[in-house]
């Protein structure tokens, strides 16, 4: 998949394999060609990426090829073992959870799943949780609090499921009870937007000590394409909602609401699913690090008063 702002790039892509073709298929050397235009490539490459639009990030975070919350965590982790249901309703195939090996340690590890094709993604449901999805979540926070794990929370959903069955099912109370919660979870919390944070269903598993953002995400309390319904009653000018919504990582540790901000591979987190892997373990392994020297009623203190001092009040 090559998105349109990516188009220039490829076509240099392919000019280079037609290069190394024919000097391979006919034995001539034309390995100065080839450097130089490697060299032209690479140049594209970074002034393209560095110079993103907010709605260019939009595309990115939903890349096709971009890695999903459980790509990670098999990568990170020596040995996953995932836990099922809410004990309640059912088992929410959107929210996932549960222990990994993460150099030695046992962490609890939460977050949101799409789906690579067709029946995957309606199994997944796009990413978007139930409530029994949420309460899922909630029920792997304790058990990680009861016996003293760590929880790393991975963020990437379009949002909540907003039907009819999961408003029944108490949709709001869900994510309301999970944001109090995970306000006084006694263990360090560390939460990572890999892809879209959109809205409450974002919010839902993202309280915690240290919230970051993956370089090409984004995180806001409504989609570009929904704003640009609501304001122009079309879809149309999206791009102009995404700026005005400025929800990307950048603006987001600008205006104080996430800690730090995690790089990515030139060309995006797919571009090197190991490389990003290994970075997001290293940022959690130090992040533990400093969380460790605090003691719980001091994070739970920390946690509530970074929360509480975010936006401007004026009287």
């Amino acid at each position: 998949m090559v998105l349109e702002f990516e188009k220039p790039i490829a076509d240099l892509e392919t000019k280079l394999q037609e290069m190394k073709d024919l000097a391979k298929g006919r034995n001539i050397d034309l390995s100065a060609d080839i450097q130089s235009l490697e060299e032209k490539i690479q140049t594209l490459k970074k002034e393209t990426f560095q110079n993103l639009t907010r709605w260019q990030r939009v595309q990115l975070s939903r890349h096709a090829d971009r890695p999903y919350a459980l790509d990670y965590i098999y990568e990170m982790t020596n040995d996953f073992i995932e836990l099922h249901g809410d004990r309640s309703v059912k088992d929410d195939k959107a929210m996932i959870g549960g222990l990994g090996d993460l150099d030695g340690r046992s962490v609890m590890f939460i977050g949101q799943q799409k789906g690579r094709n067709t029946k995957q993604r309606q199994e997944r449901n796009f990413g978007m949780a139930n409530p029994e999805g949420y309460r899922k979540a909630l029920r792997l926070m304790k058990m990680a609090e009861k016996f003293g794990k760590p929880i790393v929370t991975l963020i990437d959903t379009p949002g909540a499921f907003p039907g009819l069955e999961a408003e029944e099912r108490g949709q709001g109370e869900a994510i309301a009870r999970n944001i109090k919660e995970m306000f006084m979870l006694k263990v360090p919390v560390i939460c990572i937007i890999i892809g879209e944070g959109a809205s409450g269903g974002a919010l839902g598993i993202a309280i915690g000590d240290k919230v970051l953002m993956l370089e090409n995400t984004w995180y806001s309390v409504i989609s570009p394409e929904s704003c640009s319904s609501i304001l122009w009653r079309s879809w149309d000018y999206k791009e102009q909602a995404a700026e005005a919504l400025k929800l990307t990582a950048t603006d987001m540790q600008k205006n104080g609401l996430v800690d730090g901000i995690i790089s990515e591979p030139l060309g995006g987190a797919h571009k090197d699913m190991k490389l990003m892997a290994k970075t997001i373990k290293t940022t959690i392994l130090d992040a533990l690090k400093e969380l460790d020297k605090i003691k719980p009623e001091k994070r739970i203190d920390q946690r509530i008063d970074k929360f509480c001092d975010m936006g401007v009040f004026v009287e």
